[in-house]
């Protein structure tokens, strides 16, 4: 990797990951204005907002995925590790296995669950059959899902629910032990029951030292599985802080409307 900064972050003691003043143009037109938030190893921090506030575009900004955007241009720096990523020389597949990211809808591969799982883990230069069972039960344990696939690992991964789909993404995420994981609204589409087991994984993941930013429209979600809370509202980050202190005492009037469903 070249052309990378050392920086500290005032906002915590020791963030694994803090961004300082990034912006989002997509061809030269503004959608995310200066935006500076710090995250912490073993913290869940939840970015809310109405649709099109902005919080997508951001997390998309920590991996740099709005890179693959044409037209979309990303200022400011993004911290990881005292490294600003947010650079031309950043080599994107590290970063990609050190910050993972769960998609809204799941997206399993079109192999087996243990082939899923297995697939990245084989693409890094694993391949010793022992060390490869290990990993990935371990990640489909952390995933809350080893117990319900562990005699039909060699089916096919489109044979489980979407909830389920949804867990094997997420233990295909933490087979490459990334200590950043990002979530777009991982249960925007699953029942309660998977969205249950989706929000203990969420927990667990979390009590484990890792690092999870998730977009939720969901506010009770927010209030279940964060620590930490930002509001964004037309492409502002609005206001941050403590999960309890926003919902039970909001600072910013827009953010109290928002809770108070006067708008969303």
């Amino acid at each position: 990797m070249t052309d990378t900064t050392k920086l500290t972050s005032s906002t915590v003691q020791n963030p694994v990951l803090h961004t300082h003043d990034v912006t989002v143009d997509y061809s030269g037109k503004r959608a995310l204005n200066e935006t500076s938030l710090s995250f912490e190893s073993g913290t869940v921090t939840a970015l809310i907002g109405p649709s099109g506030c902005g919080k997508s575009t951001f997390l998309r900004c920590i991996n740099l995925m709005n890179r693959e955007i044409p037209g979309c241009v990303v200022g400011g720096k993004i911290v990881y590790h005292d490294i600003n990523v947010n650079t031309k020389g950043i080599d994107t597949l590290w970063l990609r296995k050190r910050v993972g990211m769960v998609f809204q809808q799941p997206n399993p591969f079109r192999k087996s669950i243990y082939e899923n799982v297995a697939f990245a883990l084989k693409s890094h230069g694993m391949t010793k059959k022992e060390e490869l069972d290990e990993r990935v039960e371990k990640s489909l344990r952390a995933a809350a899902l080893w117990d319900e696939v562990k005699d039909k690992l060699r089916d096919s991964a489109y044979a489980l629910s979407g909830g389920q789909q949804q867990r094997l993404c997420i233990a295909r995420t933490l087979a490459l032990q990334p200590d950043v994981v990002l979530m777009d609204e991982p249960c925007s589409a699953l029942d309660p029951i998977a969205t249950f087991a989706i929000e203990e994984t969420i927990s667990s993941i979390a009590r484990n030292g890792i690092c999870v930013v998730i977009v939720t429209h969901n506010m009770e979600q927010a209030t279940r599985v964060s620590n930490k809370t930002a509001f964004f509202y037309l492409g502002h980050m609005v206001e941050f802080g403590d999960t309890a202190q926003i919902f039970g005492a909001p600072k910013d009037q827009r953010l109290n409307d928002y809770l108070n469903g006067r708008f969303g």
